[in-house]
């Protein structure tokens, strides 16, 4: 692995410790935009499960009901904290061997199909995961005023001492 790479796996997988712990501290029924906030659980990590490798060749998850991914969007199903939990490592895995798969190179070209590279697609997701991880960080915030532990590649050993940055 480059050392591009090598950075960029880091990162990512940071950026999916903080969404854990968004899980794990959000009121999965406060409602965002009218929404229950659930729905913009899956909405991100179905989005990082697509968009990170090739929105253009993708296959929908086993859980997954047209509209799902868009919160806006009536969905008839309800999926637990514990099925999206497992969710977000199933898609954490896949994006770790995805990364442990290329070399720094590859990150410049186009996925077949795509008209975005592969460093564009992991930048995207940098930001819609750390935008909607946020976004449920600051509902708790509100509710709780205790601010979920946010961690960087160097600090993720901050989560011994708990769920919360106090």
């Amino acid at each position: 692995m480059g050392k591009i790479l090598e950075m960029i796996k880091k990162q990512t997988d940071a950026n999916f410790v903080n969404l854990i712990t968004a899980v794990k501290t959000y009121d999965r029924t406060a409602l965002v935009c009218g929404v229950p906030a659930w729905r913009y659980v899956y909405h991100t990590v179905h989005s990082a499960d697509k968009w990170f490798f090739n929105p253009y060749i993708y296959d929908e998850p086993e859980q997954y009901e047209t509209g799902m991914d868009d919160p806006d969007a009536p969905c008839g199903m309800e999926l637990s904290d514990g099925q999206l939990l497992e969710y977000i490592e199933k898609v954490r895995r896949k994006t770790a061997d995805y990364l442990d798969s290329l070399t720094d190179e590859q990150l410049s070209e186009y996925p077949p199909k795509c008209d975005m590279t592969r460093l564009e697609l992991v930048l995207m997701q940098f930001r819609h995961i750390s935008f909607h991880t946020g976004l449920l960080n600051g509902q708790t915030v509100e509710r709780t005023g205790r601010f979920p532990l946010y961690v960087s590649p160097y600090s993720i050993d901050r989560l011994d001492n708990g769920l919360y940055d106090e």
